[in-house]
This record gives structure tokens, C-alpha cells and sequence, in this order.
């Protein structure tokens, strides 16, 4: 039978010190024979006996008395070792490592992490947005964020909310070139159009078509991978994009953006918390990921109802309207 070294080590050592196999026995969990076992293994192994024995009493032999010299340190240094990550696993402290996409994601990951930093000064955040999207376990990722249909394999997830894909555009574009009031009436208007940071390739517009979801291509008057800079060209009035409603939301509510053909807003991905298993997790990466919870779970701020799309619209259409016949 192979030999359990640290059991067998830990064993002699809480026998020397106690002075009994059944009370070395004891504080380890297991039973007297098992402890009786684990000795004789270890003696076996070394080829020599470690304890003079009688039915009263056992004592160190002088070998076994060199050899509680020479292992006592190092296994009360691996015992004072072992209670670190069990503090730690209690402790709202240390290192939190969160990945998450460079696209649309600074705004939502912000919500969380101001929040979160207040609470709990003690952790230190290590945040990674790439749109790469790399391996959890090579890359010593505690709380993930991705985009798309659904959950990536070997993880935990849970999605927080729908990703609207708005047809948006200022009122100054409106005012300069009119609205669409089709999709096929796209093709006379000025699109921007996003080219994907990893793949080199130009996105269709993703819009639903009745109860499915289809690629529309546009020419594009704007192409870039950087989507503060379409954003940016879509509020000054340079073109019509496509945006989340990540990012879209609160300049519609405030009338900085119009919503149009709203009919068609595509909705199929979600935004998506991913983590390991709970009952392994640090209090630090529990408490962040409640947190998220908390505050992303169908959250009003990055989504739009239908009532308030169509409701945007129609107001931004009426305004363009007036401003004409003027």
C-alpha cells in the first residue's frame, strides 16, 4: 500500500508531542487504527523505529528523536502555510483579477467597481477589457464579462441583461439629411459601420426582421474599430450608427440621440457575468459578483423599454418635422 507521507509525518509528530497514538489520533480526525497504520507505514518506509513501545507508554527511539528534529519545522511551517488561503478565503481582501470586452463595456464595469472599491478598500482590482476573449484558467481570471448568445464552457454564468442594438442618430443628422423610414431607405443616408478590433472584418448591422434577426450590409460613410470614435461621429451629426443600448440609453433619454426604426431593434445578446465554482471562491470574488448581481440584473440604465423607443422616435421624428416646415 503506498504511504500518505504528510498523514504518516503529521501523525509521529502529534504522537511525540502528546505522548499517545490515540490522542495523536484524535486531534487529526481519524481513528486509532488508522493512526496506528499511518505510523508503522512511516516506519516501514524509513526502515527504522521511531518509538519504543509498551502497552503503556511510547517513547522516542534516539532515531526518531533525530528525525522530530528534522521534520517538526517544516511541517509547522506547512501548517502556518495552509491557514493563509483559508483566511483569505474569508477575508474581503487581496487581489480580484475581472475581465471583460474593450467594446461597449466601460460604463457597465464602472457601475459596478466604484461601488464596490468603497466598500471594500481592502481588494485590489486587476481590470482587463480585450475583446479577445483568452483562457480563464491560463489567464487566473476570478469574474468575467462577455457579450454574445450564450455561456462559455467550464464556467458559471449568469446573464444580466439584453444587448439592444439601437439605430440612433443626432438631431443635427436629421436636421441636415432627414430620417430613414425603412430599412431599404439606408442605402441614401450616411452609415457608420464597425470593423471587428480582432478579426479585421466589417460588422453588418444586426436588425430584426419580424421575429428574427438578420444582417443588414451598409455602405459605409465611416468605418473604424474604435467605438468611442463612432459614438463621437453619431453625436456630432456626421452619420447613423448602430449602438448598444449600453451606450445609447442615456443620450436618448436626455434627447441627444434619436432612435429610429425602432421596430427593428435587435435584442438576441446579452450581456453575461461568468465566474468558477461558488463554493471555492475567495470572499472578495463572492462579494463582487453580488454585488454585479445586484446591480446589472435587467438594469433600467442600459436598457430601453419598447414604449420608451417608440415613444423617443416619434418625438425626435415630430421635432424634425416642425423644424422643417420653419
Amino acid at each position: 500500500m503506498p504511504i500518505n507521507e504528510l498523514r504518516s509525518i503529521t501523525t509521529f509528530v502529534k504522537t511525540a508531542q502528546l505522548g499517545s497514538l490515540r490522542k495523536a489520533a484524535a486531534t487529526q480526525g481519524i481513528t486509532p487504527q488508522a493512526a496506528s497504520q499511518a505510523l508503522a507505514q512511516l516506519e516501514q518506509h524509513l526502515g527504522v523505529r521511531l518509538f519504543h513501545r509498551t502497552t503503556r507508554n511510547m517513547s522516542l527511539t534516539d532515531e526518531g528523536q533525530q528525525f522530530l528534529d528534522a521534520a517538526q519545522p517544516p511541517l509547522l511551517g506547512l501548517q502556518r502555510a495552509m491557514q493563509i488561503p483559508r483566511r483569505a478565503k474569508d477575508e474581503v481582501a487581496g487581489p480580484l483579477r475581472i475581465v471583460g470586452p474593450r467594446s461597449t463595456f466601460r460604463a457597465v464595469i464602472w457601475t459596478v467597481l466604484e461601488e464596490f472599491c468603497r466598500l471594500y478598500p481592502d481588494v485590489q482590482p486587476d481590470v482587463q477589457l480585450d475583446d479577445r476573449i483568452g483562457n480563464w484558467v491560463e489567464d487566473r481570471v476570478d469574474v468575467g464579462f462577455r457579450m454574445g448568445l450564450a455561456a462559455a464552457d467550464g464556467v458559471i454564468a449568469r446573464r444580466l441583461f439584453p444587448l439592444q442594438l439601437i439605430i440612433c442618430a443626432a438631431p443635427a443628422y436629421l436636421a441636415r439629411y432627414g430620417a430613414p423610414d425603412s430599412l431599404a431607405a439606408l442605402s441614401n443616408h450616411r452609415c457608420s459601420a464597425f470593423r471587428h478590433p480582432i478579426t479585421g472584418r466589417v460588422t453588418a448591422w444586426h436588425v430584426k426582421d419580424g421575429n428574427v434577426v438578420v444582417d443588414h450590409d451598409v455602405v459605409a460613410a465611416l468605418c473604424t474599430n474604435e467605438e468611442e470614435l463612432e459614438i463621437d461621429a453619431v453625436l456630432a451629426g456626421q452619420v447613423i450608427g448602430v449602438l448598444t443600448g449600453v451606450t445609447a440609453a442615456g443620450h436618448i433619454r436626455t434627447g441627444r440621440l434619436v432612435p429610429l426604426l425602432t421596430k427593428h431593434v435587435a435584442d438576441h445578446m446579452s450581456m453575461h457575468v461568468y465566474y468558477g465554482s461558488r463554493s471555492a471562491q475567495p470572499a472578495r470574488v463572492r462579494a463582487f459578483i453580488d454585488l454585479a448581481l445586484k446591480r446589472l440584473v435587467d438594469s433600467k440604465s442600459f436598457v430601453l423599454t419598447p414604449k420608451e423607443l417608440a415613444s423617443a422616435e416619434a418625438k425626435g421624428r415630430k421635432a424634425h418635422r416642425m423644424s422643417k416646415a420653419a
